[in-house]
């Protein structure tokens, strides 16, 4: 049987309804967590695992949300405390992703990719957070990337998005420490989920090559993270980055 490390809380994952969302909001709900997810045009799966983490014996809760936007963002926020009561866990993972070459970047693709990095994560950790430093307890982790350390061709506003939200995630847990809450990220390594789809093939060829494991990663090696971040074991955690990425950074 698997330990309830997160028996009695209640988690928010942002995305979750594939990819690395998806198996963090399913290892949590195994650990004991009632979960709530958010998803972008994505019923279906929502829905599946919804269901998936219903079957564990946890209560769920799904709402569409554009996390770009911060009206958005408060609403599906207050519905999900009024499903599931106050949240102790926040999982910014939802995001975007588009390879263009720098010069051909829009300002509206720039601004479409920082909308839902960095307003999404900074807005919805801002609708938990009033709640959590009332109560003196609290975690935050987001999910950036390891091309916040090292950057990628034709992915700049992506890597300039995902730095951001590592800044913002030292700078919160500095403002915040003393309080109860604490906030981490986790930086996956390139991670096999439909996020790879639109990549080029030679994109994908040159990031499977620069990784010392010579694979990509499996969603079931980066959510782990996620759970000692939110777990007892994580409460010496503040400020950090663990980074799953099979040896591509090596920090």
């Amino acid at each position: 049987m698997v330990a309830q490390k997160l028996e009695g809380k209640t988690a928010i994952v942002t995305g979750g309804s594939r990819g690395i969302g998806r198996g963090i909001a399913l290892l949590f709900a195994q650990n004991g967590a009632d979960v709530a997810i958010c998803h972008y045009r994505d019923d279906d799966r929502a829905k599946a695992t919804v269901a998936e983490i219903e079957a564990m014996g946890r209560r769920a809760f799904a709402q569409e949300c554009d996390v770009s936007s911060p009206a958005g963002v408060s609403a599906f926020h207050d519905a999900a405390v009024g499903a599931l009561g106050d949240i102790d866990i926040l999982v910014n993972n939802a995001g975007h992703n588009i390879t263009e070459a720098f010069e051909d970047i829009s300002e509206e693709s720039f601004d479409r990719m920082m909308s839902v990095h960095v307003k999404g994560t900074f807005f919805m950790t801002q609708a938990v957070y009033r709640a959590m430093k009332k109560r003196g307890s609290g975690r935050i982790i987001n999910v950036t990337s390891q091309l916040a350390y090292k950057g990628a061709p034709t992915l700049t506003h992506y890597c300039a998005a995902k730095g951001a939200n590592m800044t913002f995630t030292r700078a919160l847990a500095l403002e915040c420490a003393g309080s109860g809450i604490l906030v981490n990220a986790v930086a996956p390594g390139v991670t096999n989920t439909d996020l790879l789809t639109p990549l080029a093939k030679e994109l994908l060829d040159g990031l499977k090559a620069a990784i010392p494991l010579g694979r990509f990663g499996e969603v079931s090696e980066i959510a782990p993270a996620a759970l000692l971040l939110a777990s007892p074991e994580g409460s010496f955690f503040h400020g950090t980055c663990i980074s799953p990425n099979g040896g591509e950074v090596m920090l």
